[in-house]
C-alpha cells in the first residue's frame, strides 16, 4: 500500500461517524463518512487514475468513493468496468460508477446491451440505468415499444434495485415521447409499482403515472 492511500484511509477512517453509517447501512451501504467530508478528502487529490485504481482494489466503500471522485473515466476497459460493477453491491457504489464513470466511457453502449438482460438483478439495472440515459438523450435506435413490453411483462415482480430502474426508463418514455406516453401511463396505472411509495412534501413521487404527469405539466408551464 502506497504512502498515499494509507494516508487517504485515515482521513475517511477519522471521518467515521456511527451515526451516518447506521443511516447507511439502512440502504445497504456500509460506510459512515459524509458525502460533503468525503468529496473534500478527494479534491486535493485531483484527477489520478493510478491512485484511483489503488484506492479501489482496497475495497474499502469510502475508498471505491472517493476512487470514483479522481478517476479518468475514459481510461478503463470494458473488463474492468464490469468486473468493478459486479464487486459493488453498495447502492451509492453502483450509482457513482454508473453516473460518474461509465457514461463518460467509450465502452457504455456495449456495457449496456451487456448488462441488460444479466441474470443478476444488480447488473441488469445497470443495463436498466444505462438505456433510460439513451431514452433521455439519444433514443435513435432504441426500440422504445419493446421497452414498454419489456416492463409491463416484467417490472411488477422485479426484485429492486431493477424494479427501481425499469420504472425510471417507463417514467422516461412517457416525458420524453408524447406519442407513447399513454400507454406509458397505462402501464404503470395496471401494474401500481411504487404507488404507495412513502414520498417527502415538495417531492414527487417515483409512481410513474404521478411523475410522468408531474413533469409535463411543468415542462408545458414553461
Amino acid at each position: 500500500m502506497s504512502d498515499t492511500v494509507a494516508r487517504v484511509l485515515a482521513e475517511l477512517a477519522a471521518l467515521e461517524d456511527p451515526r451516518v453509517r447506521e443511516v447507511n447501512e439502512r440502504h445497504g451501504d456500509d460506510h459512515g463518512v459524509n458525502l460533503t467530508k468525503l468529496r473534500a478528502v478527494a479534491k486535493p487529490l485531483k484527477t489520478n487514475q493510478d491512485l484511483a485504481v489503488e484506492l479501489w482494489d482496497t475495497g474499502d466503500t469510502a475508498a471505491r468513493l472517493v476512487a470514483l471522485l479522481i478517476c479518468r473515466p475514459k481510461a478503463f476497459g470494458y473488463d474492468e468496468l464490469d468486473t468493478m460493477l459486479r464487486e459493488s453491491p453498495q447502492p451509492k457504489v453502483h450509482y457513482w460508477l454508473i453516473n460518474y464513470v461509465v457514461k463518460k466511457n467509450p465502452n457504455a453502449e456495449d456495457l449496456r446491451v451487456a448488462w441488460f438482460t444479466d441474470a443478476d438483478p444488480a447488473v441488469a439495472s445497470a443495463g436498466w440505468e444505462l438505456t433510460t440515459e439513451r431514452v433521455n438523450k439519444r433514443p435513435e435506435g432504441l426500440d422504445l415499444t419493446g421497452l414498454l413490453d419489456l416492463i409491463e411483462a416484467q417490472m411488477k415482480d422485479a426484485p429492486d434495485p431493477l424494479q427501481w430502474a425499469m420504472n425510471e426508463t417507463l417514467a422516461q418514455i412517457g416525458i420524453r415521447h408524447p406519442s407513447l406516453r399513454a400507454r406509458a401511463l397505462d402501464i404503470g396505472e395496471r401494474l401500481e409499482v411504487l404507488k404507495d411509495y412513502p414520498t417527502p412534501p415538495n417531492c414527487t413521487s417515483p409512481f410513474a403515472p404521478t411523475w410522468i404527469t408531474e413533469i409535463v405539466r411543468r415542462q408545458e408551464a414553461g
